[in-house]
Parts: structure tokens; sequence; C-alpha cells
């Protein structure tokens, strides 16, 4: 199962301060890579603002890129002023050896591209930079496996599906919920304290332990119901449900319904 979450552009708005909001998008973040999302989507929802969308975004985007990258990709910003007090992620990507004498054949990285004296190479965080041939401009991040290993250090530019192990998610904005879902063409499950109970879903999840699926969240203060309105009954391939007892998403925070709700998933649909 591949797994995308979509949450609102307001999800910050109930945080007092940059700090409170920064520690929210890392247990985010977080949740996001134990359970191998692919992408979260970020939509615009009336509760929501442009400070705290752009937060969102880069915080997300900052903490899925690997460490030897980040002053490269990301400009000093007011975004970024507590980035140093927010746990890191566990993922291969960021578990990569500073000393080019060991890189092997076959391994893959991150690398952003550079232009020095009018060439063209890719800079995947040793001192040396690796000559690379590509029409892609200049800054932008691509993922390289290296075809020789050290000394000759020679690499090809692969897509995230070649990999085989999780790799980390992608980040993505929407402007229109009610229209992504109608385009969605896969499994969407709208998460609400209002929906079936999981418990009397095992069958559902069995059947799509092998689709795209997709979790939708609501705001702090809206539920996808308030959100989505009448149009709720008309999207396809959906289905509402409850992770959580009633009385527990009384008081669960976005962040810990992100938590619950995968965790709960991945058991489901584990083969």
């Amino acid at each position: 199962m591949k797994i995308s979450i979509a949450i609102p552009d307001s999800s910050l708005s109930e945080e007092p301060t940059p700090l409170d909001k920064a520690m929210k998008i890392s247990q985010i973040a977080r949740a996001c890579s134990i359970f191998h999302v692919n992408t979260i989507y970020i939509y615009k929802e009336s509760g929501g603002s442009d400070r705290d969308r752009s937060l969102l975004r880069n915080l997300l985007r900052y903490l899925e890129t690997p460490q030897y990258l980040r002053k490269i990709l990301y400009p000093i910003s007011d975004d970024f002023q507590f980035a140093g007090s927010l746990s890191p992620l566990k993922i291969p990507s960021h578990v990569q050896t500073s000393d080019p004498k060991k890189i092997k054949a076959g391994d893959v990285r991150d690398g952003v591209v550079v232009q020095y004296k009018g060439k063209k190479f890719v800079n995947v965080g040793f001192e040396q930079l690796i000559p690379f041939y590509s029409k892609d401009d200049d800054g932008k991040r691509i993922l390289v496996k290296f075809k020789e290993g050290y000394p000759a250090l020679t690499v090809k530019q692969i897509e995230k599906e070649e990999i085989s192990q999780y790799w980390g998610y992608d980040v993505k904005e929407i402007s229109n919920l009610n229209t992504f879902l109608a385009t969605w063409g896969s499994v969407i499950i709208l998460t609400s304290r209002r929906g079936k109970p999981i418990h009397k879903t095992q069958k559902y999840f069995d059947e799509i332990s092998r689709e795209q699926v997709l979790l939708v969240f609501g705001s702090p203060k809206k539920g996808v119901y308030e959100i989505l309105g009448k149009s709720i009954g008309n999207i396809p391939r959906s289905q509402v449900l409850n992770f959580f007892s009633d009385q527990a998403t009384e008081t669960v925070r976005l962040e810990e319904a992100i938590l619950g709700t995968l965790a709960v998933l991945n058991t489901l649909t584990r083969n």
C-alpha cells in the first residue's frame, strides 16, 4: 500500500508560538516518515493563513531533506529559526556517509545540481563535486546512483520509484480540496469521529491493502464534514472512518491523529 495524506493549511492555527508550530510540524514529519507516507498534500482551508502555509510547507520539506543539502537548498529565513531544535528523521536518505572513500557502485544519494566554471556538477555532500551531464536547472534536488565507487565516483540520475527502500515523502500544495479528491483516482479515506468505526471494516482494509490510499484530515476547528460540505457524499471511492473512540476524538490533536491513524492503518493492512 502507498499512503499519502492531506492536511489543511490551518493545521497550525491553534499553536500560540512559532516554536509550538515548529514542534507540531516536526511531529507530523516524524509520523509520516515512520509509516512511509508517500506525499503530504497541504490544502487551503478557510481558517488557514499564508504565513502558516509557508511555514508548514517549508519546514516539512526541510526536515525531509538530508542534512548535508539543507544549507544549499534553504536560505536563512524566519521559517527555520527553530529548525535546530527539531528531531531528525531516521530514514535511509539521512543515514549517509560523509566519506567518499566508502562509496560503492549502486549506492544512492540525494544531490543538488550546480554549475562551476561553465560545467554541470552534482553536489552530494562531499568536498569534491561530481561531474554530471543534465539539462536540469542549477539548484534542483535530484537522486543519483553511483555507477562506480571511489575514486571514480561517476553517477546517473534515477527516480525515487527505482529505489527499493523508503526514501522520504514529497510535499505538495493543492488549492481546492474538492477538485483534488474528485480526480484522485484511487482509494480515499476521510477521517472523522462521525465516520464508521474501523473495527467494523476489516474486510474493506483487506481489499485496499495494495491500493494507493489518500488519508484526509480536518483542521483543529473543522472536521471533514464541515470542510467538504454536501460534496462529501459524492467523492468517488471514498469512505468516512473513525480510527478512534468517540471519547478520544474530542481531545486528539492533529499530529496525534495522524500518528494514530497511520499506526492503525499499518496494523490493519499488514500482510
